[in-house]
């Protein structure tokens, strides 16, 4: 028999569309640039330097005063924090007033849009306004178109308008003339002439005609004193009342006030 040829092995050819094998750039450094990268980040390296005593000094210093100052930050925090609210009352109160000082105008000598406020003797408000007030010396002033609002101790309200008032402001009287209406809280609405009420006592009071209007009916009087604060209404005669139940009753069946 005749011997075979050994065989050879078969290596497959590289297609011609296949890439060459991608290689990273940072494996390929020469050692050289190893050794300098390495040198450089041994030789950054900072070491901490050990304080001297001035510097300690100085540190305990900025210590002693920070253990003081913190706690002072603090209780000044906390009192503003306490005081806040007082002062945005007196801000808000402030603004109030600019805001009606804002309103008012001075012409020829009036003061038009004119507002008065207080309390009374139980600390209860009131408040006077006018269309115009005439100062006319330090205690009198002339008004146009008062009104009167008043909130008795007992509660609700009391409102009174006219044409024409004058507010003596040491006394605390206003005196309202023309066509003079009062209204209170409880329905009851009065017409006169003229009135006089004491803003500090609560108390109104008249000697001229009055009629009267409410819930219970109608009253006519020659005069009349309220007091808001003690719950007192007082009628002088001779008079006329008609109570709601009586009004389909003859006029010779209504009651006769003394």
């Amino acid at each position: 028999m005749s011997e075979l040829p050994p065989e050879t092995p078969h290596t497959p050819e590289p297609a011609d569309n296949a890439s060459p094998r991608a290689q990273r750039a940072d494996f390929a450094r020469p050692r050289t640039l190893m050794a300098q990268q390495r040198e450089k980040l041994s030789t950054n390296k900072t070491r901490r330097a050990v304080p001297d005593s001035a510097n300690l000094a100085r540190r305990r210093a900025l210590l002693r005063r920070a253990k003081w100052a913190l706690p002072a930050a603090a209780l000044l925090l906390l009192a503003s924090i306490i005081a806040w609210p007082e002062v945005e009352q007196r801000l808000s109160a402030n603004k109030t007033v600019l805001r009606e000082l804002a309103n008012i105008r001075i012409e020829s000598g009036n003061l038009l849009g004119a507002t008065y406020r207080g309390v009374d003797e139980q600390q209860r408000p009131f408040m006077i306004t006018a269309d115009s007030a005439h100062q006319i010396n330090d205690n009198r002033m002339d008004l146009t178109k008062p009104v009167a609002d008043i909130l008795p101790q007992s509660g609700g309200w009391m409102l009174a308008r006219s044409a024409k008032g004058v507010y003596m402001q040491h006394a605390h009287l206003l005196d309202l003339t023309g066509d003079v209406t009062l209204y209170r809280s409880d329905g009851l609405m009065m017409h006169t002439p003229m009135v006089d009420i004491d803003v500090r006592r609560g108390i109104a009071a008249s000697d001229a005609w009055v009629h009267i209007e409410g819930p219970f009916g109608q009253l006519d009087a020659q005069g009349f004193l309220l007091s808001q604060h003690d719950g007192i209404a007082q009628f002088r005669g001779p008079g006329r009342l008609i109570l709601n139940d009586d009004r389909h009753s003859t006029p010779d069946q209504s009651k006769k006030a003394s």
